[in-house]
């Protein structure tokens, strides 16, 4: 008997309506002979709700407390959930992450997983039933309750879909699939019918907000097949997979508006000053995405960073006392910053890609401000208002538009 995980993200929970559609698909796929565990997320914004209440109530609540509060919106969907399942005849049960000792690190808000006792999970599959758990969520060795932070739902279905061996993973959301880019800036936006691992790991770093990215590093590392379909239509929606056949040169064009950067001015150009301010950031549990050190003058340089515009207020504390004991200048930030990337395998054998884009940008009168490239992808850090017009450029530029 096939298993499948399905996965459903808070818009497609977010009332009492879409809550019974999506009671209705489960049963139906639980009709036709599969075994079936369902990871949710938390109702529609209840999770920014709860987040903009812990807010107001202080500028810096304690991690493990926004766990505490956090961990309940999952437990308002699997209960209603379960209860719209019973309503239809389809024998259900829910748990929540601890329940099912989804096993964390002490990461409070960014925790990662550990392992999974599935036991408890088979021995209800083995009743028949259809296994409801609670994304996002997990326990610590301490007991403490955690998260595995924004989008985290996607990585409890796909970790739950290796441990418990499924043989396909449903991701259900708000859009049709993966599309060339985000659909609601470019019209012409084109969904992909497939798409590999190695791209959609890019998409994900690179601000696609369809699927989080420890979800697909998880997916391609057990070779997870992976469906994103849409929640409200019977659509195919976008396979993931190991790798397509012939690679396009471009695949998608992604934007990321949650960046800040930050410069360290005048900082002495000798060894180990690189690692001394790196390590302090990384003690904060912070990500550094793009780093350039210019060229050294009179034995100083600027380093120049980017990282996620949510960290800046954590951060900054941190990189101002480190620019005070190497003896730097001072420090400047921004968050009027972006990044624009577009992402393709095939556009290693495909000369002057860079260039095109480098031109395209120029075009419409937008300046680079860095620039990171790996084999399948080519970002440029540009100002926040200039998002829209680069996107839409690029995409027509490399002819990503339905034909």
């Amino acid at each position: 008997m096939p298993l499948i995980v399905q996965k459903y993200g808070g818009s497609s929970v977010a009332d009492v309506e879409k809550i019974k559609s999506v009671a209705r698909r489960i049963k139906r796929t639980a009709k036709k002979g599969n075994k079936v565990v369902v990871v949710v997320s938390a109702p529609g914004d209840t999770t920014d709700r709860f987040l903009s209440s812990a807010y107001e109530i202080t500028a810096h609540p304690p991690e493990r407390e926004v766990d505490m509060l956090l961990a309940t919106g999952e437990q308002i969907s699997i209960s209603l959930l379960t209860m719209a399942l019973h309503s239809l005849g389809c024998p259900a049960i829910s748990f929540t992450g601890p329940q099912v000792r989804i096993l964390t690190d002490t990461a409070h808000t960014k925790a990662r997983i550990l392992s999974i006792d599935t036991e408890r999970i088979k021995k209800e599959l083995k009743k028949g039933k259809v296994v409801v758990v609670a994304g996002f969520q997990g326990i610590s060795r301490e007991e403490d309750i955690t998260t595995l932070g924004r989008g985290g739902s996607d990585t409890t279905a796909v970790a739950l879909a290796t441990s418990l061996k499924a043989d396909s993973c449903e991701i259900y959301t708000d859009v049709e699939g993966i599309y060339t880019a985000d659909p609601r800036m470019v019209l012409s936006a084109k969904r992909l019918k497939r798409i590999s691992y190695d791209e959609m790991l890019e998409l994900s770093s690179l601000g696609a907000k369809v699927m989080q990215l420890r979800s697909v590093e998880l997916a391609k590392r057990y070779n997870v097949k992976l469906h994103v379909r849409p929640s409200f239509s019977n659509k195919e929606g976008t396979m993931i997979v190991k790798k397509g056949l012939e690679a396009p040169e471009i695949c998608g064009v992604t934007y990321d508006k949650n960046q800040a950067k930050i410069t360290i001015q005048s900082v002495p150009d000798r060894p180990g000053i690189a690692a001394a301010i790196f390590s302090e950031i990384a003690k904060k549990n912070i990500n550094v995405d793009m780093i350039i050190q210019s060229a050294s003058l009179k034995g100083l340089t600027d380093v120049s960073f980017t990282i996620a515009g949510a960290d800046l207020g954590k951060a900054l504390p941190a990189i101002k006392e480190i620019a005070k004991r190497i003896k730097a200048k001072g420090v400047a930030s921004s968050k009027e910053v972006a990044k624009v990337s577009i992402v393709g395998v095939g556009m290693g054998s495909h000369p002057g890609v860079a260039a095109r884009m480098f031109s395209c940008l120029a075009k419409e009168g937008i300046n680079i401000e860095m620039i990171s490239t790996s084999e399948i992808k080519i970002s440029c850090v540009i100002g926040e208002k200039e998002v829209k017009r680069a996107v839409r450029s690029l995409h027509k530029e490399f002819g990503l538009g339905r034909s």
